[in-house]
């Protein structure tokens, strides 16, 4: 068998081999978990994916929260003939895409129906990350604009 290094105590009973053992055993197991972790691309992608999905959200908060603040700000600078306008066009608009739903109810195929009502639930559940995907895609456009 091999013999220590001089340079390391010997375990003067078994009691201390049994600790030294269980103590290496700690270490060896929390080196392995550690090992294991760092090659564990599917989770480290699934870890940095969610990170990315909840500073998405967050941004798309901010933006929501801008535009409000900003909608509010314009609107409260519109003169009343203006602000009246604008709410009977926005009345006059609920009334149309209601009456667009309807004859589109009467009108497509089930299957179609289907299809569609399936893509907007989808697009409720992750509305933020829509929303952060559409102002990404204002960005662009407003920075492609400034260039020409």
């Amino acid at each position: 068998m091999t013999q220590p290094p001089h340079d390391e105590p010997t375990a003067a009973s078994p009691e201390e081999l049994r600790e030294k053992v269980e103590q290496t055993r700690a270490e060896l197991g929390e080196t392995v978990e550690a090992l294991a972790a760092k090659t564990d691309v599917k989770t480290r992608a699934q870890q940095k994916a969610t990170a990315v999905k909840d500073q998405a959200t967050a941004k798309a908060g901010e933006l929501k929260t801008k535009a409000t603040d900003l909608a509010h700000q314009t609107q409260d600078k519109l003169p009343d003939p203006v602000k009246d306008k604008a709410a009977h066009t926005a009345e006059q608009a609920r009334a149309k895409a209601a009456q667009a739903g309807q004859l589109w109810h009467d009108k497509a195929p089930e299957p179609v129906q289907h299809t569609t009502a399936q893509g907007a639930r989808v697009a409720r559940e992750h509305r933020a990350l829509l929303l952060a995907a559409a102002g990404a895609a204002v960005l662009v456009w407003l920075a492609c604009c400034r260039k020409e």
